[in-house]
C-alpha cells in the first residue's frame, strides 16, 4: 500500500531534516571556511566525498508519496504518484537504471547482515597502514613512535575482514593479514562486527538516494561519526592536540574498551542495515542474493 504524505507535512517533515543536517555538519563547515584540517572528522567528507549539501536534501523513502510535489518530478527516480502532481521515489525505476549497484548494495547488506560479528581485530588496520614506512598517511606522529608501533603489529595477529582498510597496508603488513582480501571478494568476508562496515551503512544509504528516508540517512551518518572516533582513538596516532584521548590497544585494558565500543556499534548497524533494506525493498526477509 502506497502512504501519502500531504504537501503540508512533507514540507514540515523536510525543514526539520535540513535543521538536524546542518547541526550535524556545523563544525565542519565552520572548519571548511576557515580552510582549516582536521585528522579525525574530514574523513567523513573526502574519503566518502559527500558534501554537506547531500545530507540536506530530504527524500520520504521509496513508494512514499509527496502530494503535491511537481518539483520532485524533475529529481531522479522519482515517479508520477496516484495524486494529482503527485511524485514517488521508485525503487524499481532505481534498479532498472542502476542494476549493477542495486545487485552491489544488497549483496552487502545482506550478506553482511547474514554473519556473525567478529571482536578480535582491535583497530590493527590504521596500525597496518604504518607499519615500517617512512612516510605516513596522516601527517601527526606516532603515539608510540616508529618502532614502538612496528612492535605492537608484529606482537598481534592481523584479522582485518574490510578491503577498504586492507587495500591501505603497507607492503610489509599485507602477509602479515589473516586473509589476503580482493574487491571482488568483498562481498564474501565483510561482517557486522568491523567498524568500517558499520561507517560504510551511510555510503550505501547515500547511494541508494531517494529510497533512504532522510531519517535514517542522517542516522546512518551518526552512526559513522560516531565509529569514526572510535577508530582513531585506537589508530596508533598521537591525536592530543585535537582533544582526541586514545584507546590503548596495546593494553590489555584498550583491547577490553575497544570491543565494548565494538559491540555496541555492531548493534547500531545491525539495526540500520535491518531498516536499510526494510525501507529500499520492504522485506526484512532474507532472500537469495545473485553472487
Amino acid at each position: 500500500m502506497i502512504t501519502s504524505l500531504p504537501r503540508t507535512d512533507w514540507l514540515e517533515r523536510e525543514r526539520a531534516h535540513q535543521a538536524r543536517a546542518d547541526a550535524l555538519t556545523a563544525e565542519h563547515r565552520e572548519r571548511a571556511a576557515r580552510g582549516e584540517k582536521h585528522p579525525v572528522w574530514d574523513f567523513l567528507f573526502t574519503y566518502y566525498s559527500y558534501k554537506p549539501a547531500q545530507l540536506r536534501r530530504w527524500h520520504p523513502g521509496a513508494g512514499i508519496e509527496l502530494e503535491h510535489a511537481p518539483e520532485r518530478l524533475t529529481w531522479r527516480w522519482y515517479s508520477p504518484g496516484r495524486t494529482e502532481d503527485g511524485a514517488i521515489p521508485d525503487a524499481a525505476v532505481f534498479a532498472r537504471e542502476k542494476a549493477d549497484l542495486a545487485g552491489l548494495v544488497e549483496r552487502m547488506l545482506r550478506r553482511t547482515a547474514s554473519r556473525p560479528g567478529q571482536f578480535g581485530c582491535f583497530g590493527l588496520h590504521e596500525w597496518a597502514m604504518v607499519y615500517r614506512a617512512d612516510e605516513h598517511r596522516h601527517p601527526v606522529p606516532l603515539r608510540l613512535g616508529q618502532a614502538g608501533t612496528d612492535l605492537v603489529v608484529e606482537s598481534h595477529d592481523l584479522r582485518c575482514t574490510h578491503f577498504d582498510a586492507f587495500r591501505f597496508f603497507t607492503p610489509e603488513a599485507v602477509p602479515r593479514n589473516r586473509t589476503e582480501l580482493t574487491r571482488d571478494d568483498q562481498p564474501l568476508f565483510e561482517q557486522p562486527g568491523c567498524l568500517h562496515a558499520g561507517m560504510d551503512l551511510y555510503k550505501w544509504a547515500v547511494k541508494l538516494g531517494p529510497l533512504v528516508p532522510g531519517d535514517l540517512l542522517l542516522d546512518a551518518f551518526e552512526l559513522a561519526r560516531d565509529i569514526r572516533l572510535l577508530d582513531m582513538q585506537a589508530a596508533p596516532y598521537d591525536l592530543a592536540p585535537w582533544g582526541i584521548v586514545p584507546v590503548p590497544i596495546e593494553t590489555a585494558e584498550g583491547k577490553a574498551d575497544y570491543v565494548r565500543q565494538q559491540r555496541v556499534f555492531a548493534e547500531r548497524g545491525t539495526r540500520l542495515r535491518s531498516e536499510l533494506l526494510h525501507a529500499w525493498l520492504g522485506s526484512t526477509e532474507p532472500a537469495a542474493v545473485a553472487s
